[in-house]
């Protein structure tokens, strides 16, 4: 696991005093006392969270500590908090081809046109994204849906006719998901 990195932005009381304990924590401690020195270490530091002082627009990666004194072990609390919700934020998002699926929300995006699905329509789409070759009725029944083998249903041919005109009227691409003679395919 990559080590946690804490950015102390036009803050410097507080990046002295972290920086002299770096050592007992688990984060590793940069200071930006400008907006190109923060730019700069947001693009070049994978796993940050950003601590400031002053209210900022991008919520997901600022702690504003606008409220002080502040009990040092509340801080680190909140502090690991906000890594753990970025790093689930983060895992949530699967790319397929040019679509991204916010697996919390249950959407999926092109550019910045969202289409809401089911939990069954997320499972098809991954399942079937995983594999090289077209998937056959029989085994989207077992493996998505758990149905046994043998039994007569047309569940996967429905699901697979309604998410392909969600696509179709949403996105207006009838190549996302394709039927072929031996099984479904995302394109």
């Amino acid at each position: 696991m990559s080590i946690q990195k804490l950015i102390i932005y036009k803050f410097n009381t507080l990046y002295q005093t972290l920086k002299e304990l770096e050592q007992d924590l688990n984060f590793e401690i940069f200071e930006a006392t400008n907006e190109k020195d923060l730019n700069n270490l947001v693009l070049t530091l994978q796993n940050n969270l950003i601590v400031t002082s002053k209210k900022n627009s991008n919520k997901n990666q600022y702690i504003v500590l606008d409220k002080l004194p502040i009990r040092f072990s509340k801080l680190v609390e909140n502090l690991n908090i906000k890594f753990l919700k970025n790093k689930f934020a983060h895992q949530s998002k699967i790319e397929i081809k040019n679509y991204l699926i916010d697996l919390n929300s249950r959407e999926i995006s092109f550019n910045t046109i969202k289409l809401k699905l089911t939990e069954k329509e997320i499972n098809t789409i991954i399942y079937l994204s995983n594999k090289k070759k077209p998937i056959s009725i029989q085994e989207l029944q077992s493996k998505v849906w758990g149905y046994q083998s043998g039994m007569e249903t047309h569940t996967v041919e429905t699901h697979i006719y309604r998410l392909r005109k969600k696509f179709l009227e949403t996105f207006q691409d009838e190549n996302f998901l394709l039927s072929k003679k031996n099984g479904y395919q995302v394109n």
